[in-house]
């Protein structure tokens, strides 16, 4: 008995011992220092045995996370924390993709107005295609017809004529009939002056006045062109406006006046009246434009779109960079629109109307660029297509919905006809599989189109669009996705 009763008593103080060492080696460093406690002590020995002692000593956690609550996982707050310095951290992609994209959009008016005055101004076909048409406005032919009939009347001095004639009525012993050839001199002037007026309108207005204007305008293009790059020419200043010698013009109507039988303007020396188009502090800054322009003329475009391409491309999310810079080259179009009506405003007010009349001067602007307010108008429209293209292709709701709804669509018509018996088959199939493909085609197809058009319009650009939409619809309709295989019910 003694001996089985002492062995319990050694094995406690065994276990006793073992927890002693291992809440020593669970004790902070601070606690080791401290001079032992003999009531510390003797309270052990009072404390319960066995797995009692045991089991709130194993419930503890050990290590680092002691420090975290029960209910919240190990590492959650760190998790939290690393997440949100991930979520606010910094990306260079994201400022230097504006910076490109804004600077190509910037750099888009100007290479809208450098192939302008590549094609308009330095290309002979396109100067006269562009010139052409102002001889067929009223305005301009109104102010052609006042050019003209103030030349010749003055030069003819019908005035002058009659008083020598009275002279010399006067000398022969008629003086009553020179007193009234006198007195109604004006009146004759008048009435010349409206006869010659009226038969130089018709002479403006014919056809054969619209073919000379035309041969007239090749012969002075190469004149204008060195008038722009400062070379001299026939188109000079004279006053402080840019103007264009008539002279051709007065030579038709007097070849017309004299078949209509009135022969004095025959006997008249050779007239060079003139038509003013711009004042010379206009045409200096045209002349620095130009310069600067025609050395730029290939490169800007180029520059736009690589800037703008190299914007999209740094960019985290390529497709928010591409709906930004089809929305920012759209704005770019309407600066540029704003930028012409404010020169527009300019130049008006700097012609005076006894050089040029207000409406003649505003058809002859507005003639002049009309290529750029159509390039421009083409431009905004396809950046407005891109950027619409861009987002509904996106993963927003709207996107979703709407092609998820087309697509619904085009699966209702296409089961529609299979249960009429009408089926695309293998070709179905085949769409089906190479979707992707044929759609990348599709875009690059009428990207194709567009390049190689010429000169498409915003009338040209919507129409593209409505290709390419009807093309992927198709391959939408046509492609026949494979049949899910039934699955067996349980008996």
């Amino acid at each position: 008995m003694a001996d089985t009763d002492s062995e319990p008593e050694s094995l406690a103080g065994d276990r006793d011992t073992s927890q002693n060492g291992q809440a020593e080696r669970e004790r902070p460093a601070t606690d080791v220092a401290a001079p032992p406690d003999p009531e510390a002590a003797g309270r052990q020995s009072t404390e319960p045995e066995g797995p009692e002692a045991a089991g709130p000593q194993s419930t503890e956690p050990e290590g680092p996370e002691a420090a975290v609550p029960q209910d919240q996982p190990a590492g959650g707050r760190r998790g939290r924390g690393a997440g949100g310095a991930r979520r606010h951290r910094f990306s260079w992609r994201t400022p230097v993709s504006a910076l490109l994209i804004v600077i190509g959009c910037v750099f888009a008016p100007l290479s809208v107005i450098g192939v302008w005055t590549a094609n308009q101004v330095s290309d002979t076909n396109r100067y006269v295609e562009n010139m052409a048409p102002l001889i067929h406005e009223p305005t301009v032919q109104n102010a052609l017809t006042d050019k003209v009939t103030t030349a010749i009347t003055t030069h003819l001095n019908v005035v002058g004529l009659t008083n020598q004639a009275a002279d010399l009525l006067n000398s022969k012993g008629l003086s009553r009939v020179a007193t009234l050839l006198k007195t109604f001199g004006p009146s004759l002037a008048s009435a010349v002056a409206g006869y010659i007026h009226t038969q130089v309108h018709k002479i403006v207005t014919s056809p054969q006045f619209a073919n000379t204007w035309t041969q007239v305008n090749k012969t002075a293009h190469q004149t204008l062109v060195q008038a722009l790059s400062g070379q001299g020419g026939a188109i000079t200043v004279s006053n402080g406006n840019v103007v264009i010698d008539l002279a051709p013009f007065v030579a038709i109507v007097k070849q017309a006046l004299v078949a209509r039988g009135f022969s004095l303007v025959d006997k008249l020396p050779p007239i060079h009246p003139t038509l003013t188009l711009f004042t010379s502090k206009t045409l200096v800054h045209a002349q620095t434009l130009y310069r600067l322009i025609n050395d730029l003329k290939i490169v800007l475009p180029i520059l736009c779109l690589l800037l703008i391409a190299a914007g999209v491309y740094i960019a985290r999310s390529h497709r928010r960079a591409l709906i930004g810079a089809g929305l920012g080259f759209a704005a770019s179009m309407l600066v540029l629109a704003l930028g012409l009506l404010i020169f527009r405003g300019i130049y008006l007010n700097s012609v005076p109307n006894s050089v040029l009349p207000s409406d003649a001067a505003a058809v002859i602007f507005d003639t002049l660029v009309r290529f750029i307010r159509s390039a421009l108008r083409t431009l905004l429209v396809v950046g407005l297509v891109v950027a619409i293209g861009a987002f509904f292709s996106g993963p927003s709701v709207t996107a979703v919905k709407a092609r998820g709804a087309v697509k619904s669509g085009f699966d209702w018509i296409r089961g529609a006809g299979e249960r009429r018996g009408v089926s695309t088959g293998p070709v179905g199939r085949w769409t089906y599989r190479y979707r992707q493909a044929l759609r990348i085609g599709a875009v690059f197809l009428v990207a194709l189109i567009f390049v190689f058009w010429g000169r498409p319009t915003a009338v040209v650009v919507i129409w593209l669009t409505v290709l390419l939409l009807v093309l992927l619809g198709l391959i939408e309709l046509i492609g026949r996705p494979p049949a899910r295989p039934e699955v067996a019910s349980q008996p």
